[in-house]
């Protein structure tokens, strides 16, 4: 029995939890064929649809935009965006759809703040993640640039990044400079590692996290989510009252 069966074959004591008081989800992968997320419509729907009967009133997608792998524009992420609306309309879906973007922080990143092009959600927040293998070099400058360029920065899945899990002092000291956190709905369950799930629990114990996010890649995304729906650290983070997801 491997580590996600033992998870997911755990008792648990609380009701499985819906997301009408999250509201909008704000980190996703739901414009097919233009990254790693959704490979066609009929599952971008059928996702929207299973989103929509959990209580999420908004979705907000973010394609990857990576300099060497998914060379996203704005003009492409936008065209897909109103071929997913436009869909959605014609399905009944009631659910309201827009797109901004997941900006990883590599070397091609400067030029997005330089051309003043970065698509942005709600009240000029840019979701931004980093490389796995390690930090960029030049992270706490980028970080710095676009905050002097008017925009608050969002980092994705902070429990994400196994550097930094000996070294909680880092995440403290983004946080420190003003860096909103949002973690991913199946980092709670232990899906990633049981690591990744305590530095999670360690972050919401310490009102570090800001935002919730599916990540939602396909349905077998989706799926792991409803498994996640009754796992106890879930529920604080929800009844916490420090989401900022409803305000987006």
């Amino acid at each position: 029995m491997n580590l996600w069966q033992r998870i997911i074959g755990k008792k648990h004591t609380t009701a499985p939890v819906d997301f009408h008081g999250v509201v909008t989800d704000m980190h996703s992968h739901l414009i097919p064929g233009i990254d790693d997320g959704a490979s066609d419509m009929a599952m971008v729907l059928e996702i929207l649809e299973l989103m929509s009967k959990l209580g999420y009133k908004k979705v907000i997608t973010t394609p990857h935009i990576m300099s060497d792998l998914y060379c996203n524009t704005a003009t492409i992420i936008r065209k897909g965006e109103a071929e997913v609306q436009e869909a959605i309309q014609k399905a009944g879906i009631p659910i309201e759809f827009s797109a901004a973007a997941e900006y990883l922080i590599d070397e091609g990143f400067s030029k997005h703040i330089e051309a003043k092009e970065l698509l942005t959600i709600g009240d000029n927040f840019v979701l931004v993640e980093l490389p796995y293998f390690s930090p960029p070099p030049n992270l706490k400058t980028v970080l710095f640039e676009l905050q002097l360029a008017g925009f608050k920065v969002i980092l994705a899945h902070p429990e994400r990044y196994s550097y930094w899990h000996n070294h909680f002092s880092v995440l403290e000291d983004l946080k420190d400079r003003s860096i909103y956190f949002q973690v991913n709905i199946i980092s709670l369950s232990g899906y990633y590692s049981e690591k990744i799930r305590k530095i999670s629990e360690r972050l919401i114990e310490a009102d570090m996290i800001d935002f919730l996010g599916t990540d939602l890649h396909s349905l077998q995304y989706f799926n792991l989510i409803e498994k996640t729906r009754q796992e106890p650290l879930l529920q604080k983070l929800l009844n916490s009252g420090k989401l900022k997801n409803p305000s987006l």
